[in-house]
């Protein structure tokens, strides 16, 4: 399988590593043997018909912060260049969300997906701005689009809601779907002001430097909208999200609350098509309560009843796992010659 990886950030690298060591189990295991072809970052590429050497892809990165360093590298490509220089099987996405205008990955997507390449992607912009456009696109070009990895990180949330609503009607969903507001709100409720919490989790990793996108809720309202087209069958954009952070929850609200056997909880919930985000209360027995930087999500089925999944959302190893699942789902998918969201 001939692979384009477009970024090279932590997701990215830890994927190129993983690829490097599980080469072999995945040609035995799985039915395809990954050869990484060309890999963009933000100031250049490195491309090679015939596969290009990772370990001094790798190496280039980290001393000089930058592919195109290495051997094969081609200084100021950009990744929209990149594909239209060399062919690939599938083109993985992981280059930084942004909730503006999706680039630069709306565009790669669509670009890869119109050149009959199939995309597995981590980035949600694209999605929660044009994913019922792009999943037709796939459809329409015979290629299949995955992303796995943009819900639950290593915890495959999609797919067993997926499974799930294949058997039995869902009638709601709700979930604990951004690490970093959880952690924060777990902090708050062992006494911590917002602004310690939100520090600490910044000195942890587990906050950007900008934590915006995640406090004011477009984190996990970009992950549910990706879970209401691809699990319940709705066309949803991050326009149709009624979106609420938790910029104003107060350490005396989480404190009162907890007293009475309750957490606050930044829950994204579907129900009766309509989406909302935002802070409310959550018994502390529910098993939607989970602390720190974990996720879970409830399904609430007719006849199973409530179905959750806990796990962590997040990290560059857990993503880059889910991106090899994908990997292998679209070996299967296109060996049966199925296009679209797979």
């Amino acid at each position: 399988m001939r692979i384009i990886l477009l970024g090279f950030g932590v997701v990215g690298r830890a994927l190129a590593r993983l690829l490097l060591e599980e080469g072999e189990r995945l040609a035995r295991r799985q039915g395809f043997r990954p050869i990484v072809v060309g890999v963009a970052d933000s100031l250049g590429a490195a491309y090679d018909e015939g596969g290009l050497d990772m370990l001094e892809v790798l190496e280039a990165k980290e001393r000089y912060g930058t592919v195109s360093k290495s051997s094969s590298g081609v200084r100021g490509m950009t990744g929209l260049e990149l594909l239209g220089t060399v062919y690939a099987d599938v083109v993985v996405e992981v280059t930084p969300t942004n909730l503006g205008d999706g680039e630069p990955g709306l565009t790669h997507i669509r670009e890869a997906l119109k050149s009959g390449m199939s995309v597995v992607t981590s980035n949600k912009g694209p999605l929660a701005l044009a994913m019922p456009a792009l999943m037709e696109l796939a459809r329409h070009r015979g290629s299949v689009l995955r992303f796995s990895a943009t819900v639950g990180g290593g915890t495959p949330v999609l797919d067993y809601g997926r499974r799930l609503s294949a058997g039995d009607y869902i009638e709601e969903v709700e979930g604990i779907l951004n690490g970093t507001t959880n952690y924060i709100l777990t902090r708050m409720t062992e006494g911590l002001e917002f602004q310690e919490a939100l520090r600490e989790a910044q000195e942890r990793g587990y906050a950007e430097r900008d934590p915006s996108m995640d406090l004011e809720g477009l984190d996990s309202a970009c992950k549910l909208v990706i879970m209401a087209n691809y699990v319940l069958g709705l066309k949803a954009t991050l326009r149709d999200v009624e979106v609420k952070g938790i910029g104003g929850v107060t350490r005396e609200e989480v404190a009162e609350a907890y007293h009475r056997d309750y957490a606050v909880k930044l829950v994204a919930s579907i129900r009766e098509d309509k989406l909302k985000v935002e802070p409310r209360e959550v018994p502390r027995r529910s098993p939607l309560c989970v602390w720190g930087v974990l996720n879970a999500v409830t399904f609430k089925c007719r006849r199973l009843g409530e179905q959750t999944v806990v796990g962590r959302g997040a990290g560059g190893v857990e993503t880059a796992l889910s991106i090899i699942r994908d990997l292998a789902e679209v070996k299967r998918n296109l060996s049966g010659s199925l296009g679209g969201w797979a």
